[in-house]
C-alpha cells in the first residue's frame, strides 16, 4: 500500500514543489529590489547625519542598514538554492533519502524558512520536504546539529546578534567615501571601541580606599600604642569622641548578704576613673528629704516662738507709756 501511495503521490509532490519554488524565486527577486531601494535611501540619510555632525544617530541607523544588507545577501543565496532545486526536482522525487549533492541547498532552505517571513513559499517548501524526509531530518537541520549541511553564510546573515563595532565603523566609512564626505572618524572609533561596565553586578571598588572600614578610636589607639606605654599617635583625619563611662547595674543586696557597697571604676589605658553612683547624684534618698523637711519645720517653729516671746516683752512697755 505504501508503494502505491508513493507511485501516485510522486507526481503530486513534484508539481507542488515546482510551484512553490517558482513562487519563492519570483518573490525573492521582488523583495531584493525593494530592499535595495530602502538600503540606498537609508545610506543617503546616514550620509546627511554625518555631514551635519549627528554621529550618534548615524551609529544607530547603521545597524539597520547592516541588517538589511545581510538579509539581502541571504535572499540572494536562497534564490540560487531554489533555482538549483527546481532543476533537480525529478531526482528528489525518485530518491527516498536526501541526495548528498543537494543536502546543502535543502538544509539551508529548511533552516531559513522560519526566519524569512516575507517569503511564505519557503515554509511550504519546508513542509513538503518534511513529508519527504521525515521530522527527524528537519529537526536536525533546525537545531544545527553536526553534519546538518546548512550553509555557513546563511547562518551568519540571518543571525539576530548585534553587529560589532568594527563592522559599524567599516560601513560608516564606506558611506562617507561613497558620498565624498570629509568625515573625521576619530570620535566614532573612540565611541565604538568603548566597553561599558556591566552595572547589573553591582558597584565595583574603584580605588584602594574603597574597602576601608571605620575603626573605633579605642581600637586604633590600642594597635598604634608603643610597647613602652607612650601615648599613641592621633591622626588628623580621625575625630576622637569623648568616652562616656558606662554605669553598671547595682547588685542585689538580697543575693549578697553582708556585702558592702563598692564604687565601681572603669579602667582606662593609663589611669582609672572612679564612677560615682548615679542614683546618689541625681535622685536624693527619701529619708534625707524627710529629715531636711523636719529640720525646716522645727526651725520655723522656733522662729515663731521667739517672735511671740519678743512680742510679749514689747507689749507691756507700750501699755505703761500709754497709761
Amino acid at each position: 500500500m505504501s508503494l502505491l501511495n508513493q507511485i501516485f503521490n510522486r507526481g503530486v509532490f513534484g508539481a507542488k514543489c515546482k510551484t512553490c519554488l517558482n513562487l519563492a524565486i519570483s518573490r525573492i527577486k521582488l523583495l531584493q529590489n525593494k530592499r535595495d531601494l530602502q538600503t540606498r535611501n537609508m545610506r543617503k540619510e546616514i550620509a546627511q547625519f554625518l555631514q551635519t555632525g549627528q554621529e550618534a544617530i548615524a551609529r544607530i541607523r547603521v545597524e539597520h542598514v547592516i541588517r538589511e544588507q545581510n538579509t539581502w545577501a541571504a535572499y540572494e543565496i536562497l534564490e540560487l538554492f531554489c533555482e538549483f532545486l527546481l532543476a533537480r526536482v525529478p531526482i528528489i522525487e525518485t530518491q527516498r533519502e536526501c541526495p548528498i549533492d543537494l543536502r546543502e541547498a535543502i538544509s539551508s532552505i529548511i533552516f531559513a524558512a522560519p526566519g524569512c517571513s516575507d517569503v511564505p513559499d519557503l515554509l511550504h517548501i519546508k513542509n513538503l520536504l518534511t513529508t519527504k524526509y521525515g521530522k527527524e531530518f528537519v529537526s536536525a537541520v533546525s537545531e544545527l546539529r553536526p553534519d546538518s549541511g546548512v550553509n555557513r553564510t546563511i547562518i551568519e546573515k540571518l543571525s539576530v546578534s548585534t553587529p560589532s563595532g568594527e563592522l559599524k565603523l567599516k560601513v560608516l566609512k564606506e558611506i562617507a567615501q561613497e558620498y565624498n564626505l570629509k568625515w573625521d572618524s576619530s570620535n566614532a572609533e573612540a565611541e565604538l571601541s568603548k566597553r561599558h561596565d556591566d552595572l547589573l553586578g553591582g558597584s565595583k571598588q574603584i580605588g584602594g580606599r574603597a574597602g576601608y572600614s571605620q575603626t573605633p578610636w579605642k581600637q586604633i589607639s590600642c594597635e598604634s600604642s608603643n610597647s613602652d606605654g607612650a601615648h599613641p599617635f592621633t591622626p588628623n583625619n580621625v575625630k576622637q569622641e569623648p568616652q562616656q563611662p558606662q554605669v553598671p547595674k547595682p547588685l542585689n543586696k538580697a543575693s549578697l548578704p553582708g556585702a558592702t557597697e563598692i564604687q565601681p571604676s572603669v579602667k582606662d589605658d593609663n589611669y582609672a576613673v572612679p564612677i560615682v553612683d548615679a542614683k546618689r547624684e541625681t535622685v536624693p534618698r527619701t529619708s534625707d528629704i524627710l529629715e531636711k523637711a523636719r529640720a525646716a519645720i522645727a526651725a520655723a517653729e522656733r522662729a515663731s516662738a521667739n517672735a511671740r516671746a519678743a512680742a510679749d516683752l514689747v507689749t507691756p512697755k507700750f501699755e505703761r507709756k500709754s497709761s
